[in-house]
């Protein structure tokens, strides 16, 4: 598959800010396969241009169920060894000279930004000759990167409003003119696990986290439970 990666762009504004409304992503990193399948995506159409320096191989078959050999077959393009990060082959200058900037790292984007600013970002590519890279975003307006992904969602064009003097014309919607080889919904829940499995890169910890929770909760309330006994026994000859 190809490998051209997402290249989010720097920017100040959050799409709330510009006035985006975000679409709510449903991820669910406790749900191994959906991290699986989001995984395999990302590398595939995502790793090619960023890296994940925060993340290894081998905490991602830990974390995931995978083997090694399944992890370095079907997850390593680079050539990293199983316990190195996850670090993109694209050299700096490439990147430099092709996007303006190389892409940034993504092990936090979701901690950043939210999933459902990523969820809504992977959805929102429109075609724009105007644009240097022929795509446009209506969540990140002239992000420098194209729509990796339109093989599988298509090929979406946008509805503009009628420009005003001073005012250029803005985005009413977007439209799927040209279908892609997923049908919308197999895109979204596609989307959807790539923003789950970004979500778990920002923060692994929370597959822990939410295992132990059941233990914590148990040794709270036994701890509750004591502590009444006890203070049952001290007050009692008080009154």
């Amino acid at each position: 598959m190809a490998t051209l990666g997402l290249l989010f762009g720097a920017a100040t504004a959050s799409a709330q800010e510009a006035g985006t409304q975000l679409m709510h992503s449903g991820a669910n990193v406790r749900d191994t396969a959906s991290l699986q399948r989001g995984a395999k995506l990302f590398m595939n159409y995502c790793s090619g241009c960023h890296s994940l320096h925060f993340m290894r191989y081998s905490r991602i078959a830990r974390d995931l169920a995978l083997t090694q050999q399944e992890v370095m077959d079907n997850l390593d393009f680079t050539g990293g060894k199983f316990h190195d990060p996850i670090v993109s082959a694209m050299p700096a200058a490439g990147a430099t000279q092709w996007f303006g900037k190389p892409p940034p790292d993504l092990s936090l984007m979701v901690d950043e930004k939210g999933a459902d600013y990523v969820y809504t970002y992977l959805n929102s590519f429109y075609l724009d000759p105007n644009s240097p890279v022929g795509w446009n975003n209506t969540v990140l307006k002239n992000a420098a990167m194209p729509n990796v992904l339109w093989e599988l969602q298509g090929i979406q064009t946008a509805k503009m409003s009628e420009a005003k003097p001073g005012q250029p014309a803005e985005v009413e919607g977007l439209t799927l003119t040209r279908p892609g080889r997923m049908t919308p919904t197999q895109f979204h829940a596609a989307t959807r696990d790539i923003t789950a499995f970004l979500e778990y890169v920002s923060e692994p910890a929370a597959l822990e986290r939410h295992s132990m929770a059941p233990w914590v909760l148990l040794y709270l309330a036994a701890f509750t439970f004591l502590a009444w006994l006890l203070k049952h026994e001290y007050w009692k000859d008080v009154h």
